[in-house]
């Protein structure tokens, strides 16, 4: 098999650094995550429509709870990663991001009746130091790096049971049929958010450009991962590769901030390479945990 798709997760890795970081940009507009996860998911619907045109064999109706559970776990995961971001650093939160291998190594123990290998219990160990270093460096309140750490947890549990749910119930339904419906369901949920919706905020011309260009790259990104996992399989590699959004993140938001302002601009350079050293522990767990699961 060529390796030639193992550059669609380090794509996606890059635009979701980049997504988050124009969401960012904004954040100080007083403009809820509520608002965000709305436009997110109204890109979604629109961009996995065009997967319908790869086919599948479908389910019977009865079978649409799966797509819903899928869906919601998807909006939940979205929302708990803008909460994640309007709170902290995005060189704190997406590095955390990537602990969603090791939850998925422990939902399979717990609901597969398999053992974790040592190699993953190390695995474990090396991301809880890394985490604690990138908290170490965090700026701002104490409560605030705490809570950005918190739902980057919780958004990585909402992923990990979306992943794991997806190679479950997908083969039967065929990508080009079973993608789009988790979408669409995904976009009828941004219906409940409309009362939420900061709509002056969405055509402030200040907000609005890159509000939407980060909500696109966010839903855009999500489409290489879940097409590269339907169509090639190679569920290790691709997560090895989607893991170095951590340290892309790290990277991308001091480059950023440095060169058009933001959070990250005023964190020492020490506190920084510490911040790069904990999300490097992140990733190396999140490989060993594959590798070694």
């Amino acid at each position: 098999m060529s390796d030639l798709h193992l550059l669609l997760p380090l794509i996606a890795a890059a635009l979701f650094v980049c997504g988050l970081l124009f969401i960012k940009q904004v954040s100080g507009k007083q403009i809820n995550p509520w608002t965000v996860t709305f436009l997110s998911n109204l890109n979604a619907a629109i961009i996995f429509s065009f997967l319908w045109l790869l086919g599948g064999p479908g389910q019977p109706w009865q079978m649409l709870w799966q797509p819903f559970v899928i869906a919601t776990l998807y909006v939940l995961g979205v929302v708990f990663t803008f909460n994640a971001i309007e709170r902290g650093d995005v060189s704190v939160a997406t590095p955390v991001f990537g602990v969603k291998v090791l939850i998925v190594a422990i939902l399979v123990t717990f609901f597969g009746g398999q053992s974790l290998s040592m190699m993953v219990w190390i695995a474990s160990a090396i991301a809880v130091i890394g985490i604690v270093m990138i908290q170490w460096t965090g700026s701002g309140h104490p409560r605030h790096i705490f809570m950005t750490i918190i739902f980057a947890i919780l958004a990585a549990c909402s992923f990990a049971t979306f992943d794991l749910l997806v190679q479950k119930w997908a083969p039967a339904w065929g990508p080009g049929r079973f993608l789009p419906l988790i979408y669409w369901m995904v976009g009828l949920y941004s219906i409940l958010f409309i009362p939420f919706v900061q709509f002056d905020k969405i055509f402030d011309r200040e907000i609005r450009v890159p509000l939407f260009i980060g909500t696109f790259l966010i839903a855009f990104q999500a489409m290489f991962i879940v097409f590269t996992l339907s169509a090639f399989g190679d569920a290790t590699r691709v997560n090895v590769m989607y893991a170095t959004r951590g340290i892309w993140s790290v990277v991308l938001a001091w480059i950023v901030a440095k060169r058009w302002g933001g959070s990250e601009a005023s964190v020492p350079y020490r506190w920084m390479l510490v911040r790069l050293c904990g999300a490097i522990l992140l990733t190396a767990a999140v490989i060993l945990a594959i590798l070694g699961g």
